[in-house]
């Protein structure tokens, strides 16, 4: 038996001590055997050192043991344990993005997505908030969030399976451009200025530049970073495409890059409630955002919130019993035996959703 730090693991030794994630899950079982992909994985997660047995395996014992590792590792480990690879990854990513994209870990970022995505029913787009969440790593954040909710959405558009994981990986890559704006504008805890804000309105086009020479990833996925803020009326930006310019990868992303950036904590603004969020993102629908989608998209989250414990404006706790199809952000709420009509109670509105 040996402690072994990971930059000194081999392909072939084999683990006596189950090793555990920074969330105290199992990320290898005692006994797994050392193949190439698991060492990537162990770097991945950051663990420094293994328990390993001295004695080594044959070399027709370590070539079985690497067939089944990726597919075994994707199963076994659970939701928040790929979250966490994930931004590891995209901090390493966004940190080298000024060399350019032909350097980008593609392979490792799919299996990683797929990994999450294998998880996907943990991820409740309305109540999901990532553990262990700092502002100043709050791209890496809203990037993952944006490419499981495009996912979900995509899924209940309709869209075809081989699209739904470029969909993702375009939420992902989305802000990559942001990598390469002045960090004193990027976290600027006060509003921008005009000339900040047209600076910073170059992430699209940037992260466009970033993306355009990565051959391993279709020009969907490029336009993602690019036409995000592209709106259907023209008023968008870099370009002010309109309507069908505007690839329907991007209309997806538009949609859940504005929820998230409403409902999560920034430097500059408190995230807001996502019922709010939700109703906000209905009016701006209105000749901005493809209507279709949008309405999609809040009907879906909303239909099965019903049971689900909320705290209202005025802070008062009561239990969602309806949901008005025609106002779904504004479902009746049962409080202290009380029926609240939030379609009719104008003045209120859920403020957040409490977990059971």
């Amino acid at each position: 038996m040996a402690t072994v730090p990971v930059s000194q693991l081999k392909q072939g030794e084999r683990i006596i001590e189950n090793v555990m994630t920074k969330f105290n899950n199992v990320l290898f079982t005692r006994g797994k055997v050392v193949t190439e992909r698991d060492l990537e994985i162990l770097r991945a997660f950051m663990i420094p050192s293994v328990q390993i047995d001295s004695k080594n395996l044959d070399a027709e014992e370590a070539a079985g043991a690497e067939a089944g590792s990726a597919e075994s590792a994707a199963v076994s480990l659970p939701f928040h344990d790929w979250y966490e690879r994930m931004l590891q990854l995209l901090r390493r990513i966004f940190k080298t993005a000024n060399s350019g994209g032909q350097n980008l870990p593609i392979l490792d970022i799919r299996t990683t997505l797929e990994g999450l995505i294998k998880h996907i029913d943990q991820y409740d787009i309305l109540t999901f908030n990532p553990k262990q969440f700092q502002l100043q790593d709050f791209v890496y954040h809203n990037s993952i969030m944006v490419s499981l909710t495009s996912y979900h959405l995509a899924k209940w558009a309709g869209m075809p399976v081989k699209d739904l994981l470029p969909i993702a990986l375009g939420g992902l890559f989305h802000d990559i451009g942001t990598a390469k704006i002045d960090p004193a504008i990027l976290y600027k805890p006060t509003k921008l200025s005009v000339q900040e804000l047209e600076e910073m309105k170059q992430h699209t086009v940037i992260g466009y530049n970033i993306l355009k020479s990565v051959p391993a990833i279709n020009e969907g996925v490029k336009l993602c970073a690019l036409q995000h803020h592209e709106r259907e009326d023209g008023s968008g930006y870099p370009l002010g495409a309109r309507g069908d310019k505007i690839h329907m990868y991007a209309k997806i992303v538009a949609i859940s890059d504005m929820f998230h950036a409403m409902r999560t904590d920034r430097f500059h603004k408190k995230g807001i409630s996502p019922y709010l969020v939700l109703e906000q993102l209905q009016d701006e629908a209105f000749g901005k955002m493809e209507p279709v989608l949008v309405q999609t998209f809040v009907q879906k989250i909303t239909s099965f919130q019903n049971g689900m414990l909320v705290k209202l404006s005025d802070n008062s706790i009561g239990e969602i019993v309806f949901s008005d199809r025609a106002h779904p952000t504004r479902p009746w709420v049962n409080v202290n035996g009380n029926i609240v009509n939030l379609t009719t109670a104008r003045s209120l509105y859920i403020q957040d959703v409490i977990q059971k």
